[in-house]
């Protein structure tokens, strides 16, 4: 019998004060609201533990992105466990850099370049389109060789998850699937809510979007 197909889990971070009022928050440290801690503590209950979706016993790794409202959804998810999956805290899955814009709504930033759009244009100052489509592409090959070990050779654990931001989520997903990025815009991704990336008919080759804003709350 074939082994089952490993998956990635990709978890945006719980609500934050930006994120309501929908400023950009790249390098900024916005803590979660107590909304945002209270949703992702509900999804550690639903999603996260043995028999769950999110089965520690099937994690490989976590990638966490170093800013607290990402690290501490981590926590929260996984806190409740006998013992805290392996996770590396890294860059390389942190929010596109949105360089002069940050913390600007897109109303503001349009007042300065009227016609912006982040997916054709980047940010001045921080990431253009191609460093984000990069950055994305390389964690891919990262996570798609977990997945080969675990696959072909039986080495490791079956899934891995990456806890991360809204635009980086919706890069990862559209990139995962063969996507331009800029069609990342067409893929809602709700604070707290889990999304899942896994392949179509048992082969590596079939990269898929398996699930959705699993449990999320709409904002």
């Amino acid at each position: 019998m074939s082994r089952p197909m490993p998956r990635l889990f990709l978890i945006r971070h719980g609500q934050t004060e930006w994120s309501i009022n929908g400023r950009h928050t790249g390098r900024s440290d916005i803590p979660l609201t107590p909304q945002g801690e209270m949703e992702a503590a509900e999804q550690a209950k639903i999603l996260v533990g043995e028999g769950r979706i999110i089965d520690p016993k099937n994690i490989c790794t976590v990638f966490v992105s170093p800013r607290i409202r990402a690290h501490r959804t981590f926590h929260l998810l996984f806190e409740h466990l006998p013992e805290i999956p392996h996770h590396v805290i890294t860059e390389e899955v942190r929010e596109w850099d949105y360089g002069e814009y940050e913390g600007l709504l897109s109303s503001e930033i349009k007042e300065r370049q009227p016609g912006w759009v982040i997916w054709k244009d980047g940010c001045p100052g921080g990431e253009s389109v191609e460093d984000m489509c990069l950055r994305v592409d390389t964690m891919i090959g990262k996570v798609r060789e977990h997945h080969r070990l675990w696959k072909e050779e039986g080495k490791g654990s079956r899934d891995v998850v990456i806890v991360a931001h809204g635009h980086f989520n919706r890069c990862m997903i559209a990139r995962w699937i063969g996507f331009e990025l800029s069609l990342g815009t067409h893929f809602n991704v709700e604070p707290a809510g889990v999304a899942i990336l896994g392949y179509n008919h048992n082969n590596l080759a079939e990269p898929a979007l398996n699930g959705l804003n699993l449990y999320a709350k709409p904002v």
